[in-house]
């Protein structure tokens, strides 16, 4: 007996979620409510995963002992004696007491299941709502997840009245446990067999058609079309929303009552924002009275939506611009006779991180372009919330789907076994019979409708007739799409180069600067030796530049920081060590003022000593 094989088990669970929400989230700017909720989902749900073989493993050890206790064969001899064959059990080397797996089990499935359904949800609506204080964000999120939590009460209480009116039966604490549980497997039960019907044709399709020459750089240019329309459009928003915002700012005064109330409505608007706020004039018909209190929640309601519509397009238009410019340096090096691969933005890494990581490979789950988790600390907090929302209701199903599989669960096999601490834990579905012998029967059957439906994409068609265009081969809407998307990326790649080219004239005028000797000798020498320098040499020249300027950590899009003064944070390249004026000059060029690189966490450590104020509860 021995917990090791428990304890490291525990320990990789937590060492791993501990690095994916370091990697995807910004724990050290997200709130710490929201940071502790979201690992605590993901750390459960892989603890299930992670230790259920143990479970497994003991169980077939039990169910060895209670044989060999049961079943001793009795063989009687001519001599009328009788000799016992007793059956060999190996105690597995990872075996713990009895009791370590239920109370563990126990404080597992009943945390995820309230963070899933109760906290997760309610937290989820919280940082939607547009109230200033704590009881106010309360109750709209109350009021948010009335519909959502009626519902599920209304179920529960049809299928509790079946229950009682149904002869024979009794309900106590224990079936009231395995009615909730099965509630909630038969949710997760439904969402897995619709995934599953879509992933087992669309994921070997997407294979074979990564496989075509173009075919992904032709869809990644059909996405960046949609991605860059969707950006402008919440860049539209965010305009409006500017207006609203300084035509309130003229109406109320320091001396307002409600001039705390604007003040935290400014301090989430990021500082390149504001100041294209206050570079521009109001409308003549600009509404100029002062706002109602409902009318400040309604646009700090607004404002919080409109931002994170922002932030995600944003985001992910920065990483497909990367995919892209990935993929059109893969289709330029296949004609290369130097059989070496040349990137158009080199990205300088020590080897060993080159054989551990690649920046391509990164986890991409995003539902309807609204939840997404990207890397480099990118992933907001409403998609960490949901994220954590689904890996808790995914996993228990699933786990029991699984055990059910190897026939460890003897309400599915009708044969009377020892089961593992998991299912008696969780209960079985056998109270209602309408879900055991119905739903949990026959719907699995449908994962063939759903197949069928996306051998034929019969979803992406009908999306495409309502107006929602999808990418369907040779049609002439998505051609335009691609040619449109081709467009935008050689635009990008030309400001991405005109940036490179301003970073090399800067850094070389501060190097004749810093050093005139040198500068006065290169004078004297041939004018060709720095031509033939650049020639010949662009990929190190970028290489070199690019050091503390790494483009696979690039991102187009506004600075989301803001900061305990009136109106945000200093400029964020400010503090990472460079000036607004090396990128991008804020008066003449529009476009350029939205360049936008994390290469700041690089400097993390000095950045998150003075990091912006917490999002959840900063304006409370």
């Amino acid at each position: 007996m021995s917990v090791g094989p428990l304890v490291t088990e525990i320990v990789l669970a937590f060492c791993l979620a501990t690095t994916l929400l370091y990697r995807y989230g910004n724990i050290f700017r997200n709130h710490i409510v929201v940071t502790v909720s979201v690992l605590i989902a993901w750390y459960f749900s892989l603890l299930i995963i992670f230790v259920l073989p143990l479970d497994v493993s003991s169980t077939v050890y039990r169910q060895c002992v209670e044989k060999n206790s049961r079943y001793n064969l009795s063989i009687t001899t001519d001599n009328n004696n009788t000799s016992n064959v007793t059956i060999k059990c190996e105690k597995p080397w990872s075996s713990v007491p009895d009791s370590v797996f239920p109370n563990l089990w126990r404080i597992v499935y009943w945390t995820s299941q309230c963070l899933t359904w109760l906290i997760l949800p309610l937290m989820q609506s919280y940082i939607k709502a547009g109230d200033f204080t704590v009881k106010g964000k309360l109750k709209s999120a109350l009021i948010d997840n009335a519909i959502y939590y009626g519902s599920y009460l209304f179920i529960c209480g049809v299928l509790l009245i079946y229950i009682a009116l149904k002869p024979g039966l009794d309900l106590d604490g224990q079936k009231l446990k395995a009615i909730a549980s099965s509630a909630s497997n038969t949710w997760g039960l439904f969402l897995l067999i619709m995934l599953l019907g879509y992933a087992l044709v669309e994921v070997p399709r997407g294979l074979w058609n990564a496989s075509k020459p173009g075919f992904t750089l032709q869809y990644s240019y059909f996405k960046a079309s949609k991605l860059n329309l969707e950006k402008c459009e919440a860049e539209e928003t965010v305009d409006d929303i500017l207006e609203s915002l300084q035509a309130a700012s003229t109406a109320i005064g320091s001396t307002h009552p409600f001039h705390r109330n604007l003040e935290t409505i400014f301090q989430k608007v990021p500082i390149e924002l504001k100041e294209r706020m206050n570079r521009r004039q109001l409308p003549e018909d600009a509404h100029t009275n002062a706002p109602s209190e409902k009318s400040l929640i309604r646009l700090h309601r607004q404002t919080i939506k409109a931002l994170q519509t922002l932030q995600r397009t944003e985001t992910q238009w920065g990483i497909l611009v990367e995919q892209i410019f990935h993929l059109e340096d893969i289709s330029k090096n296949q004609t290369n006779h130097d059989r070496r691969f040349k990137s158009s933005f080199p990205t300088i890494r020590p080897f060993f991180i080159r054989l551990i990581y690649n920046p391509t490979l990164v986890l991409k789950i995003r539902l309807l372009n609204l939840y997404y988790l990207a890397p480099h600390h990118q992933t907001n907090e409403y998609s960490l919330i949901f994220s954590g929302m689904m890996f808790c209701r995914l996993t228990p199903p699933m786990c029991l789907n699984f055990l059910g599989l190897i026939h460890m669960d003897s309400h599915i096999i009708k044969t009377h076994i020892l089961e593992t601490h998991y299912t008696q834990v969780m209960g079985h579905m056998d109270v209602i019979s309408i879900i055991s012998d119905g739903f949990n029967v026959y719907f699995p059957m449908a994962i063939l409708a759903f197949c069928l439906a996306t051998y034929f994409s019969l979803g992406s068609r009908l999306l495409s007739v309502l107006g929602f265009q999808q990418f369907l081969g040779d049609d002439e809407v998505t051609t335009d799409l691609v040619d449109e998307g081709r467009e935008l990326i050689q635009r990008e790649r030309r400001r991405r180069q005109r940036i490179e080219e301003s970073i090399m004239r800067r850094r070389e005028f501060q190097e004749r600067t810093n050093n005139p000797a040198r500068n006065r000798n290169s004078r004297q020498s041939v004018d060709t030796v720095r031509s033939v320098k650049r020639d010949e040499s662009t990929e190190s020249v970028r290489a070199g530049l690019l050091r503390d300027f790494d483009t696979s950590d690039y991102y187009v899009g506004t600075t989301f920081n803001s900061s305990s003064n009136r109106y945000g944070a200093n400029n964020a390249y400010e503090r990472n060590g460079y000036q607004s004026s090396d990128f991008y000059d804020i008066n003449n060029d529009e476009d350029n003022s939205r360049i936008y690189s994390s290469s700041s966490i690089n400097n993390s450590s000095s950045n998150y000593s003075r990091a912006p104020p917490r999002r959840i509860f900063d304006d409370v």
